[in-house]
């Protein structure tokens, strides 16, 4: 029961971590700009000023946008799924089902993460990558260890 309890925390903290990357204002920041998948954050005397992004590719910040919802959606919903195949899954089946959703939100975010770093700063000097980008490689991390325990764990017969 505890090993379950772990895996349903771990699971509800790499949502709110995903969810935090998603919208958080803090991919790409500078002394004066900070940027997030969705606008950019200008600092102008003592006031932050949200403007649109400009001068990104829009192809690939589309895809980066789509994949990192894609990655909460299935996140969110493999723990459903999880928690229904609790009551519903024949003893000693596998979870593998939660599993691939698992996978599929784990590539999502490598997807959107590895097109943020190799198209969309690439070429700047001056700045670097915030907290938002770092929660993304540590959810791509948690979301794949989950998919593998997903994959190995067995519903218990009692």
């Amino acid at each position: 029961m505890l090993v379950l309890a772990g895996i349903v925390v771990l699971h509800i903290t790499t949502i709110i971590l995903l969810l935090v990357a998603t919208i958080d204002n803090a991919w790409w920041i500078t002394s004066t700009v900070s940027t997030d998948l969705w606008g950019r954050w200008e600092l102008t005397g003592s006031e932050w000023h949200y403007t649109n992004l400009k001068n990104y590719p829009e192809e690939f910040l589309q895809a980066v946008q789509a994949t990192s919802v894609l990655a909460c959606v299935f996140a969110i919903l493999a723990l459903f799924v999880f928690v229904a195949q609790l009551f519903t899954l024949p003893k000693g089946q596998r979870f593998t089902f939660t599993g691939v959703l698992q996978l599929i939100t784990c590539l999502c975010i490598m997807i959107a993460a590895s097109i943020y770093t190799a198209e969309l700063h690439a070429d700047e000097t001056q700045g670097g990558y915030g907290h938002s980008y770092v929660l993304a490689w540590i959810s791509f991390v948690l979301t794949f260890l989950l998919a593998i325990t997903y994959l190995v764990l067995r519903k218990k017969s009692e």
